[in-house]
């Protein structure tokens, strides 16, 4: 027990300073988040990797690692705490059909395109994923499933920040285009909640219209977070496919996040669970997200992000491009 206790207190004091540096600049891109109006994740990437030298061996290097592992796997489990079963159902057979739809057509169009041009089957995944679901935290929940790969990183922080800019764009950009098709506060609240990626841009772009297409398109969104558990499974089941990691061991069915995320949104669906804890873990996730990226910058210097080249840029915009146009003649036919 005391050799337990005595490992214990040691590995903390490994890890606690590049913890703490990683919350650090979490709490700064918050900052510049609240009074600039960027998205947070985009922040915390930015700043992450103006320190990136902190990741080279020294005292905060095993807390970086730690951060960018554990604690991202924490935040992704807790957005299970989104969502509701009786917030999926509301709207009845349509939107689910739609969103499942959506969800599996872009990301196999994703995998597609991105054979096509030349990259890893997986990289398709990855940037389809974030499109089709939700955006970074999507990104970074398929990246934790994904296999091992030496590019891995980089291509996650390339598509955490492509995503996040695209989400911001679309913020500004679709009610215009709800507006321009003559859609009914219901049709534009569908279309906002299936096409923007991340959640706050889809809120408010859909309070900047009206508070029914707001509450729609908050719902169809939380319906597009729910997918994410199928997919991490699914990408489970292929890394798992591949074989052993880099550590010998045999990658689980289920990653433990993907556990957490179902427990939890079973739980919160009881509507047991007081709105002030509901609160208080939808904002323990949204920091540990945005901690983690703040250390995933930490672990990439800015010239290997600038070498990607322009074809994974017209890759996610394509794939952004095809959202909306399968989005629009799917609501066509379903709604």
């Amino acid at each position: 027990m005391a050799n337990a206790l005595m490992n214990a207190h040691q590995r903390s004091k490994e890890l606690l300073p590049g913890f703490i540096v990683s919350a650090v600049v979490a709490a700064a891109a918050c900052f510049l988040s609240e009074h600039y109006g960027a998205p947070v994740m985009l922040f915390a990437l930015l700043l992450g990797m103006g320190l990136n030298f902190l990741s080279a061996d020294g005292k905060c290097k095993a807390g970086i690692e730690f951060t960018a592992r554990t604690v991202l796997r924490i935040g992704i489990a807790l957005l299970g705490m989104r969502i509701t079963l009786g917030q999926i159902t509301a709207l009845g057979w349509q939107p689910i059909v739609l969103v499942i739809s959506l969800v599996a057509i872009t990301i196999s169009a994703s995998v597609i395109a991105a054979k096509t041009l030349g990259f890893n089957k997986f990289f398709g995944m990855l940037t389809g994923g974030a499109t089709a679901i939700c955006g970074a935290s999507a990104a970074l929940a398929l990246s934790a499933a994904l296999p091992n790969h030496p590019q891995k990183e980089k291509a996650t922080l390339f598509t955490v920040i492509g995503v996040s800019a695209l989400s911001t764009l679309a913020m500004i950009v679709y009610p215009m285009i709800a507006k321009w098709l003559n859609l009914s506060p219901i049709e534009a609240g569908v279309f906002l909640g299936a096409t923007i990626h991340d959640v706050a841009q889809v809120v408010g772009a859909g309070y900047s219209m009206s508070t029914e297409t707001g509450d729609t398109a908050t719902v169809v969104k939380l319906m597009r977070v729910a997918m994410l558990l199928p997919v991490i499974l699914c990408a489970a089941m292929i890394t798992r496919m591949q074989g052993n990691d880099a550590t010998g061991e045999r990658p689980p069915l289920l990653p433990f996040f993907a556990v957490g995320f179902l427990v939890l949104a079973c739980i919160n669906s009881t509507g047991w669970v007081p709105t002030i804890v509901q609160t208080g873990l939808n904002d323990l996730s949204r920091w540990c997200l945005v901690i983690a990226i703040s250390a995933l910058g930490m672990k990439t210097q800015l010239k290997e992000l600038a070498s990607v080249g322009m074809k994974p840029i017209l890759l996610m915009i394509g794939e952004t491009i095809f959202l909306i146009l399968l989005v629009l003649t799917l609501m066509h036919w379903l709604l």
